[in-house]
């Protein structure tokens, strides 16, 4: 099941690009067929606080649609039927991650998918710009990394998995070398993408995982020192083949938060017009034009802060119990450390949008059944070592 689950996940991932709705349509229905078929086998013995809210995303929805509470019938069909698959992959994930085996597989399989794509994206971006993988031209010019065409989503999938691999090169006697050169490509992608945000949450996440691996003595000070060079010599000759000079260009830029406060006060007028019922999920790009205080002359298709725009789709109450999965995270994600990518991803939704789409905000959603299916303090005594794998195993 843990594999046809990863094949899932990268097959949606590696069909981002495309502009047509049977990638999204089939990842969706493996995710619904996936979820009735883990719940049938292996029915969970309690219910984890992330789900409730997810359930309730999914029942208000439908109450919108039921009841008329929305500006576009179909924007929230779409809506509901995203937040669904993100309820089906986090019952998945907390009912099969249960097992320890199976949790290790998986995190093991997403870190050697993220990193083999993270060196295939850095060379294409410079090899190939506007083309996915040297073969299809899109209509942008740069910043397309691998199959995702917006640089701040790539930056996303990386903050997901980078904690993971500053972790196990942090932790491990055998294979530390291996997994140092894991995180250094993953960093170095997101700074040859020029996501800003991507860039302050990636360095933050290296150095708070460090921090914390010392402080809580998974590893010595002197292993931890010895990593850390290793590490940040391999950090040092990736991002300087990467390069700086687009990332600095684009952080020397006068006003970085120029349109997305504008489309911040759009939403905040949103929320106050509607506090209570909102305007329907996902109908924030149909009524943004009544509220807007610019013109940009482009479409707006979202708020560029998933905050935002949850409350002003869904209301104040709906806005809130949304980002009660964000402070319920903060705990189990400091506790096992390498799944502060949930809150790096969640801290990224201020100033973006990540989880616009089902196949992008299905990753952070999965780690967060990870850490709901973890032991309350992580999954192994601190400073227990593993043998190293050389790569996923089969199922």
């Amino acid at each position: 099941m843990q594999f046809a689950l990863a094949v899932t996940f990268a097959g949606a991932i590696l069909t981002l690009w495309m502009p047509a709705l049977w990638p999204v349509s089939l990842f969706q229905t493996a995710i619904y067929a996936l979820c009735v078929i883990v719940l049938w086998r292996r029915t969970p013995a309690r219910v984890p606080y992330p789900a409730i809210p997810l359930v309730l995303a999914v029942l208000w929805g439908t109450a919108q649609l039921q009841f008329h509470l929305t500006a576009y019938a179909f924007d929230t069909k779409a809506a509901t039927l995203r937040w669904a698959t993100f309820l089906g992959v986090f019952l998945i994930g907390f009912c099969l991650f249960s097992d320890p085996g199976v949790r290790d597989w998986f995190r093991s399989a997403m870190l050697w998918f993220t990193f083999v794509l993270s060196i295939v994206a850095t060379l294409q971006t410079f090899t190939s710009p506007g083309k996915i993988f040297w073969l299809f031209p899109t209509e942008y010019t740069e910043n397309v990394m691998g199959p995702i065409l917006y640089h701040t989503h790539w930056a996303v999938l990386v903050e997901v998995m980078l904690p993971i691999a500053v972790y196990e090169a942090l932790r491990r006697e055998r294979g530390a070398l291996l997994y140092a050169g894991m995180a250094a490509a993953l960093y170095a992608s997101v700074i040859a993408s020029a996501s800003r945000a991507g860039a302050i949450l990636t360095t933050a996440e290296i150095l708070l995982v460090a921090l914390l691996m010392s402080v809580r003595g998974l590893a010595s000070g002197r292993a931890v020192g010895t990593a850390l060079i290793r590490t940040l010599a391999l950090f040092a000759v990736f991002t300087a083949i990467a390069g700086w000079g687009h990332l600095w260009d684009r952080f020397r830029q006068p006003d970085p938060m120029q349109i997305r406060r504008e489309f911040n006060i759009a939403s905040l007028h949103i929320i106050r017009a509607h506090p209570l019922t909102g305007t329907g999920l996902g109908t924030w790009p149909t009524v943004y034009p009544q509220y807007a205080v610019i013109d940009g002359g482009t479409f707006a298709n979202q708020a560029h802060d998933d905050w935002a725009q949850f409350t002003a789709e869904g209301g104040i109450v709906f806005g809130l119990a949304i980002f009660s999965i964000f402070i319920w995270s903060l705990r189990p994600a400091f506790q096992t450390i390498w799944g502060l990518g949930v809150v790096a991803v969640f801290l990224h939704a201020f100033v973006d949008y990540p989880f616009s789409r089902p196949a992008l905000g299905s990753w952070p959603i999965l780690i967060l059944a990870m850490l709901a299916a973890s032991a309350p303090v992580g999954e192994r005594i601190p400073g227990q070592q593993i043998a190293a794998p050389s790569g996923p195993p089969g199922t």
